[in-house]
């Protein structure tokens, strides 16, 4: 550990990957970090970890049993405990790129990316079609919906904001994506995956938004060039696990000057007329054998998740989530390593989607023969909500263990951060990709420090580092 400072640019609480990402940025944009978890593991809701803690995290051991002993070595699980994905053209790929942080990562593509139509045995699974071609050659649709899709999926290839003759007619600013469905006599199974499984949206509030028809065109845009990088499917996967993640970040501020406690606590933060200006903090023994270190550090800002200022966060909405190890891959689909699939909401009588996604030993995650499979979802009932998930388990088959806790409240900030200088970051959702995540870090960082974050993506002729 470096040797604590007097004074810092900003104190960041919490590895989290939306904080650890923010603390490798500004670390490169030459702002001094302190970086400080009440944990002694990066990662905070995003750790990946051993099969033996899961086992303990959940419950799911009678005393003096080790039930995680017949499935291998622990150390050749690593599980992660928030089920995302990461697109290849995304936001979070470009920040990975501009900072340089790939050095310390190896990705792997995710095999395939599916959509459901129906429920139970019966449901149709198929592909995510990304262009007009495979329009065609979807199960997803009928043979003249397949034409109607392909039309505006070439449509959406076309399309240019600033050029109205490519707007098909439609006052593109002021229309609904309704508006744009209807234009093209979209069917209602074609719309779920097209906003669903292509533009991400979690929920269908989306469709009747005024204005809402150019993010959801840029959307379905940023799933296609994704899809056309590496060809499977949009998605990558760090090998090991999404705990590398906030490692490779916490590994980027340390190079650019970055001082990281693990294991410390904050004792109290010091404030001046109403704005923050330091923290007293207790860094714990380790080994019982060594005292707790008491520091006292200045700085103007802090950033933190939202664990940290409970009294400055509120609850949102509860995130329902279960861990399940599998012995086959999910019936189906033709991706027999990885997959990412969703669940429309309105397939199963929803108000949100199910997102499950897979991952195997081909990632480095668990032995051979084995799959991690997370199914996610928001909860919208006060009970029962094992049979919320119900969908998603009939979709994987046989479970050979399933982890579940209780339903994770989902917190964000209740205020921008401007009169204490606290700027909060929001609880991970149930989405099964790092886009909202993505959104988070740019909004803390434009609060924190009053710019945009820019970054530069991949090249068309750039690849990052797969297997």
């Amino acid at each position: 550990m470096d040797e604590i400072a007097p004074e810092y640019d900003v104190v960041v609480l919490g590895t989290g990957l939306t904080e650890c990402v923010l603390s490798g940025v500004l670390s490169v944009k030459g702002n001094k970090v302190l970086h400080i978890d009440r944990n002694d593991h990066y990662g905070g809701e995003a750790a990946s970890v051993n099969i033996e803690a899961l086992f303990k995290k959940y419950g799911n051991v009678a005393p003096g049993e080790e039930p995680w002993k017949k499935y291998g070595r622990v150390n050749d699980w690593n599980i992660d405990l928030v089920p995302k994905l990461l697109m290849s053209n995304g936001e979070l790929t470009n920040i990975l790129v501009s900072t340089d942080v790939t050095r310390y990562l190896e990705f792997k593509q995710i095999a395939g990316s599916y959509v459901q139509q129906g429920k139970g045995p019966k449901a149709t699974v198929a592909k995510v079609p990304s262009d007009a071609g495979e329009a065609l050659r979807s199960s997803l649709m009928g043979l003249f919906e397949k034409r109607r899709a392909k039309k505006f999926l070439e449509w959406v290839g076309d399309f240019k904001e600033d050029d109205p003759a490519s707007h098909q007619g439609l006052d593109i600013h002021a229309c609904t994506m309704k508006d744009v469905y209807d234009k093209f006599g979209l069917e209602d199974n074609t719309r779920d995956f097209v906003g669903h499984s292509m533009a991400l949206y979690p929920s269908d509030e989306y469709i009747n938004q005024t204005g809402a028809a150019v993010e959801t065109i840029n959307r379905i845009r940023l799933y296609v060039n994704s899809m056309a990088r590496y060809g499977k499917s949009p998605y990558i996967y760090p090998l090991y696990g999404l705990g590398e993640l906030p490692q490779g970040f916490a590994r980027l501020s340390a190079i650019y000057g970055g001082t990281y406690m693990l294991n410390t606590d904050v004792d109290e933060v010091l404030y001046e007329n109403g704005k923050v200006s330091g923290i007293k903090a207790t860094m714990k023994d380790r080994d019982d054998q060594s005292e707790a270190m008491k520091f006292e550090t200045k700085t103007k800002k802090i950033i933190a998740d939202p664990s940290y200022f409970p009294d400055k966060t509120k609850v949102t909405g509860y995130l329902l989530k279960a861990i399940c190890i599998l012995n086959h891959p999910i019936d189906k689909t033709d991706s027999s390593d990885s997959v990412q699939l969703i669940i429309p909401q309105s397939q199963v009588g929803r108000k949100h989607d199910i997102y499950i996604a897979m991952v195997s030993s081909a990632h480095n995650v668990c032995p051979k023969g084995y799959y991690v499979a997370i199914v996610s979802t928001i909860a919208e009932n006060d009970a029962n909500h094992h049979l919320e998930l119900e969908p998603g388990f009939e979709r994987l088959g046989k479970i050979e263990e399933k982890f579940m806790g209780p339903p994770i409240p989902l917190y964000e900030p209740t205020d921008n951060g401007e009169e204490s200088n606290i700027f909060i970051s929001k609880s991970y959702d149930a989405t099964s990709h790092f886009e909202t995540t993505t959104d988070d870090v740019r909004d803390v960082y434009r609060r924190a420090t009053g710019e945009e974050l820019k970054v530069e993506g991949l090249r068309e002729d750039q690849q990052l580092a797969t297997e």
